[in-house]
Parts: C-alpha cells; sequence; structure tokens
C-alpha cells in the first residue's frame, strides 16, 4: 500500500472498512477507485477476483467484521498489566537482561574514551577554524549576499538599497552580541584560569577541546561506534512467502502460479510475533503441511533465512492444508536465552509447572513432573543426556523428592545430581551395575503396590481422587513423597541378555500405575527403536521429548503413532540444533522447545544447592550419605516357573484369579496383592496373554480371563532351549 501522505490514501482505508461492515471480502481496489469515479457506483463481485492476492501486508489492522458492536465484540483485549510485569521471575530476567545490556554499554565505551578523546583533539584545530569562520560569516552577514545579489543583477536600486540598509543593522546588532560574548568569554576564561583548581581547568580546556573536535569530524565518521550490534532481519512480506512457496518444486504451487494465483492463501495479516513474523494461510487443494516440512530446507533457501529461523508449523484442529510459518530474526539456536530462573536460586514443588526450556518466539515452556511417565529419545550428540540431567535437576530442587538415577552409558553426565542427592545411583553395564539397578527396580516395584493399598486405605475427603497429591507428599508418615527415577540408554537394561524381560516387566508396571502413586520414570535412548524401548512403555508414557532423529519410526516410538503423518517431525532437526525438541506433554500438542543449557559446573552447583536443602530438612538419604544398596545376585523369582508350580499339570487352563492367589500363597512376600490384570500384563513380556477360560460351576458356564499352561511351558522349554544354545 501507497505512504499514509497519498491523496489515495483515505480512499483504500474507507474501502476496506465499507467491505469489512458488509461480511463481504476486501475487493480490488483499483476497481473500486473506477467504480468511485462514475455517476453509479458499481457492484463489484469477489467471485470475479479469484486468484488475487489478498491484502496481508498492511500497515496497521484492518476492522473485520458484521459492524461496529460486531468488531468490539470479537476484539481481542491486551493485558492492562503485562505479563512479564506480573511475574516477578519475568520481571527480574527482564531487568536484567535491561542492567546488563547498559552496564556493557557503559564499560564498551569507558575502555575506549581515550581514543575518543584523542581522536576528537586531533580535529579540534578543524573544529576551530570552522566555528571562526561561522561566526564570521554570521556577524558579515553572509546569508542574505545572494538575495542583495539578485537584486543587483536586476538592477533593482531600491531593493538593493533597503537591502543594504537592513544588512547594516543587522551587522553592527550582531558585532556588538560578538564583543559582549568574546568580552564575557575572556573574563570567564582569565577567571578560572587564575581561581579555579587545576581539576576544574583541565576539565574546562577538555570540554573546549572536544566541543571543537565535535564541530570538526566529518559527517560520515562517527567518533563513537556501537556498543551493540542489532541483528538486522528482512520484513517478511507476501512476495517473498510467495517466492519461497514457489521454489519448493511443489507441482500444485507451481500450477497455481502458473494460472496467475498465488497458490496460498493467506487468511491473516502477517504481523510480528515475538522475535520474528508469522504468516498464516491455507495451501493449495492437496498440498499438506507436511510437503512443506518435509523442504524446510528449501523453504529457508527461497526465504534467505538461516535454517534454524524458519519453523513451518501445522494449525491443531485445521485441516491439513493450514500452515502458520514462523520466520525469526536470529537462528533459534544461537538467539540470546533469557536467565533460567532455577539457575541461580529457588525450589521446586514437583506437582506444579516448572520452566525448563523456551520455544521459539523467546517464551518459557514448563513441564509438570508429577503424573507423568516420560521418554526421550534422539540420536548421539543431539543433548539428549542434557536434557535428561535438566529434568533430573528440576527434581532435585523438591527436597521431597527421591531421586534414583542411572547412567548405564558409564560417562558420568548424571554423577552432578546422583552424587548429590540420589537415594540409588549407578553409572556404566557392568554386571554390577545391573544387578544394583535390578534389586532397586524390584525394590520399586513393592514400593509400588505398598503405596495402591495407601492410597486405598485414606479417606475420600483426604484423597479423593486415589492419587498422590502435594498435601499427602508432605505427610512423611504415609511415605508418599515423589520417588523421580531416570535411566539414560535405558536399552542396555532392556536388552540385557538374561534380566532385560524383567526390566521390561517392571517398567512397564511403573509407567502404567506409577504416575497415580507419585512415581515418574524418565527413560532416554539414543535407539529409539521397539527392542530398546519396548511398546508397552512407548505407549503408556504421558510426556515426550524428541530431539533429531533419522526416520519415521523413530520419530513415532517416541511421539507417538502417526505424529510423522500429522506434521510432527523431529527429522527436520539439522545437526546444529542441539537440545532443540519437540514436546507432548501438559496436555498441549506438540511444541517445538530448545531446552536450558545447564554446564557440568553449573549442574553441580544446583546439585550442591539441592542437598543443602535436603540437608536442612533431614530427607537426604541412600547413596548420597553412603548407604549401600542390598544387591541380589540372581533373580528373586521366576514367574514362569511359579506358575508351573502351582498349576500341575492336570490342569490344561486356569483362571487368572486361582493362578494370582495360588502365587500368592507360594510367595506372600513378591505375589501379594497381585490382580489378574497384574498377572497378565507380567506375562506380556515374555509373550504369553491370557485367553477367555470356561467352566461350568453349579451347572451354570462361567468365562473369564485365564491361561494355558501349555503356553507357560513352551516358553520356558524355548528360553532354556536358547540359553543351552548359547
Amino acid at each position: 500500500m501507497k505512504h499514509p501522505d497519498d491523496d489515495n490514501e483515505l480512499f483504500n482505508r474507507l474501502e476496506a472498512e465499507m467491505a469489512a461492515d458488509s461480511g463481504a471480502e476486501v475487493v480490488d481496489l483499483d476497481k473500486a477507485r473506477a467504480a468511485r469515479d462514475t455517476t453509479t457506483p458499481a457492484v463489484v463481485d469477489p467471485t470475479e477476483l479469484e486468484g488475487e492476492r489478498p491484502l496481508v501486508d498492511l500497515p496497521t489492522p484492518v476492522a473485520t467484521g458484521p459492524g461496529y458492536l460486531g468488531r468490539l465484540a470479537g476484539a481481542k483485549r491486551r493485558d492492562v498489566i503485562p505479563i512479564w510485569l506480573r511475574s516477578t521471575s519475568e520481571l527480574r530476567t527482564a531487568a536484567g537482561w535491561v542492567a546488563r545490556h547498559y552496564a556493557h554499554t557503559a564499560g564498551y565505551h569507558a575502555l575506549r574514551a581515550p581514543i575518543y578523546a584523542a581522536r576528537l583533539a586531533l580535529q579540534s584545530p578543524t573544529g576551530a577554524a570552522r566555528f571562526v569562520g561561522g561566526t564570521m560569516r554570521w556577524v558579515a552577514d553572509r546569508e542574505g549576499e545572494p538575495v542583495r545579489a539578485a537584486a543587483v543583477r536586476r538592477e533593482d536600486a531600491a531593493e538593493y538599497l533597503r537591502l543594504s540598509a537592513q544588512r547594516d543593522s543587522r551587522v553592527k546588532l550582531r558585532m556588538m552580541v560578538a564583543a559582549l560574548a568574546a568580552f564575557l568569554g575572556l573574563i570567564t576564561a582569565l577567571a578560572i584560569y587564575v581561581l579555579a583548581p587545576g581539576w576544574v581547568q583541565a576539565v574546562s580546556v577538555g570540554t573546549v577541546v572536544l566541543a571543537l573536535g565535535a564541530a570538526g569530524r566529518k559527517a560520515d565518521a562517527p567518533v563513537i561506534h556501537r556498543a551493540v550490534e542489532l541483528p538486522k532481519a528482512t520484513k517478511l512480506t507476501s512476495d517473498i512467502v510467495l517466492r519461497a512457496l514457489g521454489a519448493l518444486g511443489i507441482p500444485a504451487i507451481n500450477q497455481a502460479q502458473g494460472k496467475g494465483r498465488d497458490g496460498f492463501e493467506f487468511t491473516a495479516p502477517i504481523t510480528r510475533d515475538g522475535p520474528g513474523w508469522r504468516a498464516e494461510g491455507n495451501l493449495p487443494f492437496g498440498v499438506t503441511v507436511t510437503d512443506i516440512i518435509e523442504r524446510r530446507e528449501r523453504l529457508a533457501s527461497g526465504l534467505r533465512r538461516p535454517l534454524g529461523c524458519v519453523w513451518p508449523e501445522a494449525v491443531p484442529n485445521e485441516h491439513t492444508g493450514r500452515l502458520v510459518l514462523w520466520v525469526g530474526d536470529q537462528d533459534m539456536n544461537q538467539a540470546k536465552k533469557p536467565a533460567w530462573p532455577l539457575a541461580k536460586s529457588g525450589s521446586v514443588d514437583l506437582f506444579k509447572p516448572v520452566a525448563y526450556g523456551t520455544d521459539q518466539r523467546g517464551r518459557w515452556v514448563e513441564v509438570t513432573l508429577m503424573y507423568i511417565a516420560g521418554v526421550i529419545g534422539a540420536i548421539p550428540r543431539m543433548g539428549k543426556t542434557f536434557l535428561l540431567r535438566l529434568l533430573l535437576l528440576i527434581a532435585a530442587l523438591d527436597p521431597r523428592a527421591e531421586v534414583h538415577t542411572y547412567d548405564m552409558k558409564g560417562t558420568g553426565d548424571l554423577d552432578p545430581v546422583g552424587n548429590a542427592v540420589s537415594h540409588r545411583h549407578a553409572a556404566g553395564d557392568d554386571d554390577e551395575s545391573i544387578q544394583y539397578a535390578l534389586a532397586d527396580f524390584r525394590a520399586l516395584r513393592e514400593e509400588l503396590r505398598r503405596r495402591t493399598k495407601v492410597i486405598r486405605s485414606l479417606p475420600r475427603d483426604i484423597c479423593p481422587e486415589s492419587k498422590v497429591t502435594s498435601q499427602l507428599a508432605d505427610k512423611r508418615s504415609l511415605g508418599l513423597h515423589p520417588i523421580v527415577v531416570g535411566v539414560d540408554e535405558c536399552q542396555v537394561l532392556f536388552e540385557h541378555p538374561e534380566h532385560g524381560k524383567e526390566f521390561e516387566e517392571i517398567a512397564t508396571d511403573l509407567v502404567k500405575r506409577g504416575p497415580a502413586t507419585g512415581i515418574v520414570l524418565l527413560l532416554a535412548t539414543q535407539r529409539p527403536d521397539a527392542k530398546s524401548l519396548p511398546t508397552g512403555i512407548s505407549a503408556n508414557a504421558g510426556a515426550r521429548w524428541c530431539l533429531k532423529v533419522m526416520g519415521q519410526t523413530e520419530n513415532d516410538m517416541v511421539l507417538g503413532t502417526s505424529a510423522y503423518k500429522r506434521g510432527v517431525r523431529a527429522t527436520m532437526f539439522a545437526w546444529g540444533d542441539k537440545g532443540i525438541h519437540y514436546f507432548v506433554g501438559e496436555g498441549a500438542d506438540a511444541r517445538i522447545v530448545s531446552s536450558v543449557y545447564v554446564d557440568a559446573p553449573g549442574a553441580e552447583a544446583i546439585g550442591a544447592r539441592a542437598r543443602a536443602a535436603r540437608e536442612k530438612a533431614g530427607l537426604l538419604t541412600g547413596y548420597a550419605v553412603g548407604e549401600e544398596a542390598e544387591v541380589v545376585t540372581g533373580p528373586a523369582y521366576d514367574l514362569l516357573a511359579d506358575i508351573l508350580a502351582v498349576v500341575p499339570a492336570a490342569e490344561a487352563k486356569v483362571w487368572s484369579e486361582t493362578v494370582v492367589a495360588r502365587l500368592a500363597e507360594l510367595r506372600p512376600d513378591v505375589y501379594e496383592g497381585w490382580e489378574p490384570d497384574a498377572l497378565a500384563a507380567a506375562l506380556k513380556p515374555h509373550g504369553i496373554s491370557t485367553v477367555q477360560v470356561g467352566r461350568r460351576i453349579d451347572g451354570k458356564f462361567t468365562n473369564k480371563r485365564g491361561i494355558h499352561r501349555a503356553h507357560i511351558a513352551d516358553t520356558i522349554a524355548q528360553r532354556n532351549g536358547k540359553r543351552d544354545a548359547g
């Protein structure tokens, strides 16, 4: 659109207002202007304008709606008090940014002040000459000389005499002013020289020299340089968006553009959205957002922006052709992030959301670690372990939380948490570490069962929703404090040749039933496939963090089935996008998040702070205080062998409720409290499913879930055969 000073600008706005009030679309302004110039206004049919570009590059918002009251009713009111002012942490962060900015600017210029002074001193002779020459020209009224010369050329004697008389009076007055100024200046200089101390004389002379130097500098030679270089980003316009989409090589878009249409229907004006631009619209029929995401690199090339600045996204609850394109001013991985509120101080209530990263727009993204089980997946060297450590540090800052950490990679990345606060901690994949972890997992399963009984026994007014709350966690006598278990490279446990099935069985139970009892399991793996991340676990984990992965299978294993088809593709992250991931959780759709980076020294400092809080509360236990855990050198039980022991060969089919009752008699310390569903879950990792078993009791035929003894015997035989072959 033209500049607001253009005579036609008012007409443009009136036409837009008329279109909005009538509920019609914005029509072509050239046709409307032609209609204005006729005696009978012509009505322009919007359908005749199919394919023409709507007005999206607007300098000011255009009113829309059925009328004035309708527009007011649908208006989005801005917050009276901005969010950053209502939040103490946001206000503290903003104030810190401002203070650091001006402190940096002051320090930058203070260090270079001698250079600035020397530069101005060298320019002061030129400035003095300019000052004297300018003063003399002012006194002599040189600005009126062209007018007097013009009167001479016209031979207008009367005009020349009038101008000459005017010049004489001006010169007399200005000479008096100049003489008075020189006299006062001389008196002031003598007074300073005679009466003022030395530092005043130095300041006075320095000020005069610097002022003359400033007057003598060249216009294109600044004395002071910028202390901060602001990033320069091109404004996003419809032409740039259409050019970039046309360069993707998508036939439907190119075909539309070849017919004179844009190939992309903007549904809203392009606007600023945080530190970037937002464009939203409909792709051509048959083109989906996933087609654009797959060509993100080519899209960035078409926009002439770094890859980390370009983020195409689908719109939740809309058709698959609705695209939101956000183009940042800076690469997401290089843009300066706000200070993490928990980096230096503060504690955590795990039952409340905690900020752990920022989105593309620099806004904090929060996570609630209670009532979830989480999966983190990525290829190596993309920040998976650092993200797990960050979540464990958050858990450590809640003094009530009992933290269990297992670094199966063995590099010590989780030591800042484990050595400081962990109740159980191990690093490495040696036999001793595996046995240590197995004993802890068995203890966690027993703790899970104990907690279910405690929760079931509590009155409804104390535990109305049958799950652990922050208030219940505060009651030490109940033993319902949060338990957070973090395992890095979890595939080491699940693929263990001897204990893998048991690890999988226990972990599946913790993922399914643990969140309600206050037990949180966080698993991280660099091989997110069905073997390293069993389906029973990945299908029931409520929180997902997926950094860069290489294929659709790995993407959907972490983010959920069909995530890849919906356009949620962690395959689009570049190799330099360390720490950037898709986050699914907190009741929201998948979001792109850049997690807070905490290096090893920072993690140790946070761990020390968490340890001090635990010591003060008397809640430091286990590994952190040097307690040795009991390590079981062999399996505590063999479920399949125990079933054969309680189900004689004469009973080919047995109900599950009968089996768990007999198991409880055989090993009360292991099977007490088992339900038929628990038996089904325990048998599933062995490839055994419960089936319908019919029995006739008192003349009535009844069907219930049960087992075939032959299935149990066959599985044991296959297992023993593999061991013998090995």
